[in-house]
């Protein structure tokens, strides 16, 4: 079974949990993606109505435009009430990496103005720590970058900044660049949150800690659905 099959599976079962009358957080990403078509796809069918999505980039605003998907805003409809997003990495105690695509600071204040947090991923994206198989995306302002960057390796980082088009750095939706920083495993992802957050032109890092309340994971033995226990 392809892993584009999989994210289908994944995404349409996250779907599900899409109600009449919400407010839905419409993720960015391959996985998230395909979500948001769906959500599409229920509308235009009559199987779902009467939402309002709030877009976790401007890539996954233009596509819900397209699809008919209803659009607000957080300053008009500051609580959301489930956001179907995706991840990079997701650990046993679903926390995450994201930020692959670039979106990582608005998906986290998506995230953290959302009730119930849904993510869908392939089963690929499950490992026994984070920074396994995946860097942690950094968004930092572009002045100065190069300090960030010191700073970063200062904390055991290998540190690169992400490349965009014609030989420039990319650029995310608020016009920064994205430090991607490979710490290997990470023991105590908490902890190298807050050190990253305590740094000066770092505007947001990728570590999304307990924000998941569900992770929808789809392999060859079907979907697996995990819930966050209650501390």
């Amino acid at each position: 079974m392809d892993t584009n099959h999989l994210k289908q599976q994944a995404a349409e079962y996250a779907a599900r949990f899409v109600e009449p009358g919400m407010v839905v957080g419409l993720g960015a990403g391959s996985t998230a993606i395909l979500a948001v078509r769906h959500i599409g796809y229920l509308l235009n069918t009559g199987a779902l109505r009467d939402i309002l999505g709030i877009p976790c980039s401007t890539q996954t605003e233009a596509e819900a435009r397209a699809l008919g998907i209803p659009l607000t805003t957080l300053e008009t409809h500051p609580i959301i009430d489930v956001t179907i997003d995706g991840a990079d990495e997701v650990d046993p105690q679903l926390e995450l990496i994201k930020g692959g695509g670039g979106a990582l600071t608005r998906e986290k204040i998506v995230a953290q103005a959302t009730r119930r947090e849904i993510i869908v991923v392939d089963e690929s994206k499950l490992v026994p720590a984070l920074g396994t198989t995946w860097a942690v995306p950094v968004e930092v302002v572009p002045f100065g970058y190069g300090s960030q960057q010191r700073y970063l390796e200062s904390l055991g980082a290998s540190v690169k900044l992400r490349p965009g088009g014609n030989g420039q750095p990319y650029r995310t939706d608020q016009g920064n660049f994205i430090l991607d920083c490979d710490f290997g495993p990470i023991d105590d992802p908490v902890t190298l949150g807050e050190r990253l957050k305590q740094r000066t032109g770092i505007v947001e890092h990728g570590l999304f800690i307990g924000l998941a309340a569900d992770v929808i994971s789809a392999g060859a033995g079907g979907i697996q659905h995990q819930t966050r226990k209650s501390p």
